[in-house]
């Protein structure tokens, strides 16, 4: 344990759980809804409303072999060469195979998804994908649908949630292990001010953390608490300089920053293009499945060809989809750029890259523990070795409901006893920053560790990230502070100060390009050197710890408790 907390209030209200799991997207609340129906007192927290996470942006849809002639064995396949050599096949088989029966678990708890004429589940390709197996709903909005099951569900379930709550940090016991969470509740919460969720057990489902850059697809939600709360309780985090850039975002300027809306993978799975401005195909030749050859691939691609014209977007053409099939297939999309004056029936839509998924996170096993006893993460959160280091597309929110199934499964077994929290004695809490350092934050990570780095780009980031760091360590110990009051928006810039700095630090380690790791200076993937696992943790004194695994296995998180 680092004793290394937030800034804030002693809690002034308390609950009891045997479960509490942070965050509503598919992998907390399915998690969630397994908890209860195995008869454990179980508490949502979220950071927003119900349905206001990640998973209610997904597009494209949910990928599982369900496909006539499809076989786990083929998704597999296609996983494995998405990740780079870094994925852990265990886990990938893990996902495979556990995954078609998921979806139809998710399907039996509300979700419906579309249908073909005769009256099977409609399926598309995406990038990466050899075989049709994405499913979808309402075109798409498979996410916003997925949501909407799984929120009924958890208020038909009477389930105990606690909204518009920021998580703080862990809670744990006299010898060390999980004891619950400190929260923020916001004003229209069911609490005032800084309260705790006593339980044994902690989920950490808090989605991902896109909003370390000024441009991403990620909701405003996205601010890594999750993995900024694990890695000052002491947990490791793995892989986190592996950062999914969507290939096609729609364009709104180079000045926009944000979340950014998002152009799904599934247009290029129905077959629209990629141009340049002269309407030149370019991905023609530069990968056997050119529009959908994996993201890392098609984001490298876009980002060559606007270096070489000079421009600052490419373009996706579907007007040959008409306005019939773009009215019913892509209704979302559509109407997101009508809203910006685009119409993709008669002109191409203005696309590039930005920051979407972390395909590493808080390191785990395959029933979701972390190297805390207690303390279990599942999602975009989690690191389970599954993505390596490049997520497959559509495989995000399978990995939700595969994982959250098995943490469930595993609470249910070793159901630990309730403990007290321990008094903190971890000395001084974290420094604030002030909520207005968020946009420079943002800046320094786009400019620095973007979808194109350097040793260069790199070395300028971590130190103008560590100024930040100490002056705020400084600031705390003058004469006449001017710290940031303890609040929503200082706690938030400063996890993602914290998430910066050891994703930076990750990423200025890793000597070579992989995946979505795009080292301009170091071009070729190393296997001899660098087919190994990153593995960061914080050190009592704050700084990231980086450690290199021996091999390209993925490391044991720990011996069974």
């Amino acid at each position: 344990m680092t004793g290394i907390r937030l800034t804030a209030p002693a809690p002034g209200w308390a609950i009891d759980a045997d479960v509490v799991v942070v965050g509503s997207g598919v992998a907390g609340l399915t998690t969630a809804l397994r908890c209860a129906a195995a008869g454990l007192d179980t508490v949502v927290v979220t950071k927003a409303r119900l349905d206001d996470g990640s998973t209610r942006w997904a597009q494209g849809g949910i990928a599982a072999a369900l496909g006539e002639g499809d076989t786990p064995e083929q998704h597999l396949d296609d996983t494995l060469v998405a990740g780079a050599g870094l994925c852990d096949e265990e886990a990938v088989r893990t996902l495979v195979t556990e995954g078609p029966d998921a979806v139809r678990r998710l399907i039996t708890t509300g979700a419906t998804f579309d249908t073909t004429d005769s009256g099977d589940i409609a399926l598309t390709r995406e990038g990466g994908h050899h075989r049709r197996r994405i499913a979808h709903a309402g075109g798409d909005a498979t996410g916003a649908e997925i949501s909407r099951a799984l929120v009924e569900a958890v208020r038909s379930a009477a389930l105990h949630t606690i909204e518009n709550a920021l998580v703080l940090d862990l809670l744990t016991d006299a010898e060390g292990r999980t004891a619950g969470v400190s929260l923020h509740v916001m004003g229209e919460g069911q609490h005032d001010g800084v309260g705790a969720v006593r339980a044994p057990s902690v989920v950490l489902a808090t989605g991902g953390m896109g909003q370390v850059f000024s441009a991403t697809t990620n909701p405003s939600v996205s601010t890594g608490d999750g993995v900024a709360l694990a890695l000052r309780a002491g947990a490791e985090v793995s892989d986190l300089e592996f950062v999914q850039f969507h290939p096609t975002v729609l364009f709104l300027g180079a000045d926009s920053e944000g979340q950014q809306p998002l152009v799904s993978e599934a247009v290029r799975g129905e077959g629209a293009h990629l141009v340049d401005a002269t309407g030149t195909r370019f991905m023609l030749g530069q990968h056997e499945l050119a529009e959908l050859a994996p993201r890392d691939i098609v984001a490298k691609a876009i980002t060559r060809r606007m270096h070489e014209h000079g421009t600052e977007h490419m373009y996706l053409d579907a007007r040959h989809f008409g306005a019939q099939m773009w009215e019913q297939r892509f209704p979302t999309i559509l109407a997101a750029c009508r809203a910006h004056g685009i119409d993709p029936v008669t002109e191409p839509i203005p696309v590039a890259p930005a920051a979407h998924y972390a395909s590493g996170g808080i390191r785990t096993d395959l029933r979701g523990r972390t190297t805390v006893p207690g303390l279990y993460a599942c999602g975009e959160v989690a690191c389970t070795g599954v993505h390596g280091a490049n997520r497959l597309a559509s495989n995000s929110l399978l990995e939700g409901l595969v994982f959250a199934e098995r943490i469930a499964a595993d609470i249910a077994e070793t159901r630990p006893p309730r403990t007290e929290p321990a008094e903190s004695t971890g000395g001084e809490p974290v420094a604030l920053l002030a909520p207005e350092t968020r946009t420079a934050i943002q800046r320094i990570m786009t400019r620095g560790a973007g979808v194109l780095r350097s040793a260069a780009s790199l070395d300028a980031a971590a130190e103008e990230l560590e100024a930040l760091h100490r002056s705020a360590a400084a600031d705390v110990d003058a004469a006449d502070p001017k710290d940031a009051v303890p609040g929503v928006d200082a706690w938030e810039v400063t996890n993602l100060l914290l998430v910066s700095r050891v994703l930076v630090a990750a990423a200025r380690e890793r000597e070579e390009t992989r995946g979505c790791h795009w080292r301009e200076d170091r071009p070729d993937r190393d296997d001899a050197h660098w087919r190994r696992h990153l593995v960061v943790r914080i050190a009592a004194d704050r700084t990231p710890v980086v450690h290199r695994t021996e091999t390209a296995a993925f490391p044991p998180v720990r011996a069974a408790d």
